[in-house]
């Protein structure tokens, strides 16, 4: 159940509760609606901490940008898991870089988690616990994940089935403490806060649909000083530009400054909330895209204004709040995975605002909206839509249709889950905030256990190229189990020559050739692609083989 706060300046029960675990040891889910207070909360928790030993990671480079962090892939040294999940575990262990910065940390911040696949989860995790030599979940490391399943699903490729992350093994293993937000702070209007609830939870009842109706009838003709939110990219630019030609006066266009690694170029510009050239006249709708950093904070990212005055060196605006500033050009800074400025870009941070599309308006809070909700694909994207707006009189809507309002029901059982398990909520030790960052990595080092024993044996029989039967006669497993360790191996770094082992396998050119064409990193499709006539045994040893060989696939 969600409420709504009784004063957006105090913390609400919830985020008091919230802020009780995030002093706790043990790894954190901070989690809840649109507009709960979820980036202010682990904002003031982040406040005195040390980046090094605190970083944020975001789940893509854009999301980066706006909270002043670094991507998941760059600080866990994943890229794009060429190869496959253990070749690029493999590559990132092999990077002295990654190692040191998880050594140095203490805590990752890891935000939009709902957007990471639980491969990609189970990948850094794994890269974690190698690179710091410690048998634990993460290496040891805290992990503070947050986010909102609801709204952002993870990125698949074509038709795949979503990997969601807390269906994986490893969102069990790291034994996450829900710290539920369930207070929304954006708005303070109960019926419209019941109408999202019922859309977060893909229920489409009289009551949504009178709601729907009634906001349909708002007028959102071109005079009606609103964001509109469309699916589509080219929708929304194409609004934008049409809205500035129709004023009149001189455009005048600013052109984005880049300085930085020439190599990071082209990335920074996908992901600054910016465009190359901003195009702007006295009278356009703007919306803000960073927040105000001074006291009293005037306005936020997603606030609206209009343009009264356009100089060279200043923008004054007017914004629909009734306050008037003026801004002057600002840094949005891309960060590699140490955490270190990359690339800068420097412009005014506005947007024209007649038009964006849903993607790009989520984090912001709209004082005025028009949306339409026609011909949605994606489960919450319906939710996020409509829990931009701070208030239902500043929305319209231009259309919408009942199948568009979808929520995803593993993700509604995982939040009833969730939501019991809150109310059982026993209180871990205080987590005691170290301070300082050693110069040289603290590493725990154990005594080696049988499996590690056990892993030595069995590299030095590989490397006496011995036979996997005589492997497991010796070592006393089965050949599934050397496979394993073998894969283990391979992922830490060591350098294995295993082509013996593929000697003597029949169409092992069109094995290789499966693999290539459909990855390392499941066995049933290239099972299913070679008519199910080569053993899983058979493909274990090749994908090994190849895992080894560094092959890109």
């Amino acid at each position: 159940m969600v409420t709504i706060a009784s004063s957006a300046k105090e913390l609400t029960s919830c985020q008091k509760h919230a802020w009780d675990i995030l002093q706790r040891e043990g790894n954190v889910f901070l989690t809840g609606a649109a507009g709960t207070g979820k980036s202010y909360l682990l904002g003031q928790y982040l406040k005195d901490k040390m980046p090094d030993a605190f970083p944020v990671v975001a789940s893509t480079g854009a999301a980066a940008v706006i909270v002043g962090g670094r991507t998941f892939h760059s600080f866990f040294g994943l890229g794009i898991l060429e190869g496959g999940l253990q070749a690029s575990v493999a590559r990132a262990l092999r990077s002295r870089r990654v190692l040191l910065r998880l050594q140095r940390a203490y805590c990752v911040v890891i935000d939009e988690v709902s957007m990471l696949s639980g491969t990609l989860l189970k990948a850094a995790e794994t890269v974690a616990r190698r690179a710091r030599g410690i048998d634990e979940p993460w290496g040891g490391l805290r992990i503070i994940a947050v986010g909102d399943f609801a709204q952002l699903p993870p990125v698949t490729r074509g038709n795949e089935d979503k990997d969601w992350a807390f269906l994986h093994p490893v969102w069990e293993e790291s034994d996450f403490q829900p710290a539920l937000l369930s207070t929304v702070v954006r708005t303070q209007e109960t019926d419209f806060l019941e109408i999202l609830n019922f859309v977060r939870e893909g229920t489409v009842n009289e009551r949504v649909e009178r709601f729907l109706e009634e906001r349909s009838n708002v007028p959102t003709s071109e005079h009606v000083e609103a964001t509109r939110l469309y699916p589509h990219r080219a929708q929304a630019e194409s609004y934008n530009l049409r809205r500035l030609e129709s004023l009149p006066g001189l455009e005048r266009a600013f052109q984005t400054h880049y300085e930085g690694d020439e190599r990071y170029m082209d990335s920074a510009r996908r992901v600054v909330p910016i465009p190359d050239t901003l195009q702007l006249k006295e009278g356009a709708l703007i919306m803000m895209r960073k927040n105000d950093m001074q006291e009293p904070q005037l306005y936020v990212n997603g606030s609206l204004g209009w343009v009264r005055r356009i100089g060279d060196e200043t923008l004054t605006i007017d914004l629909l709040s009734g306050e008037t500033i003026e801004v002057t050009p600002q840094k949005f800074a891309v960060l590699d995975g140490d955490g270190q400025e990359v690339v800068g870009a420097f412009n005014f941070p506005v947007t024209l605002a007649w038009a964006a599309t849903i993607h790009k308006a989520q984090g912001a809070s709209l004082d005025r909206m028009i949306v339409d909700l026609a011909s949605l694909w994606e489960p919450g994207q319906a939710y996020v839509a409509l829990s931009r707006v701070r208030s239902a009189s500043g929305l319209a809507i231009e259309r919408w249709h009942p199948s568009s309002i979808r929520a995803e029901p593993l993700v509604t059982t995982f939040y009833n889950n969730l939501a019991d398990a809150t109310q059982k909520y026993v209180p871990r030790p205080l987590f005691v905030t170290p301070v300082g960052i050693p110069k040289h990595p603290i590493v725990k080092k154990k005594s080696k256990g049988k499996r590690e024993q056990r892993a030595e044996l069995i590299r030095e029989l590989i490397n006496k190229q011995t036979s996997l039967a005589k492997i497991s006669g010796v070592v006393g497993i089965k050949q599934d189990r050397i496979l394993l360790t073998i894969e283990k191996l391979v992922a830490k770094g060591h350098t294995l020559d295993l082509s013996y082992l593929t000697e003597g396998i029949r169409e092992l050119s069109r094995i290789r050739s499966a693999f290539e064409e459909l990855g390392l990193e499941r066995l049933k499709p290239v099972y299913e692609q070679l008519d199910e006539a080569v053993s899983y045994e058979t493909l274990k040893v090749v994908r090994c083989v190849m895992a080894s060989a560094g092959t890109d696939v």
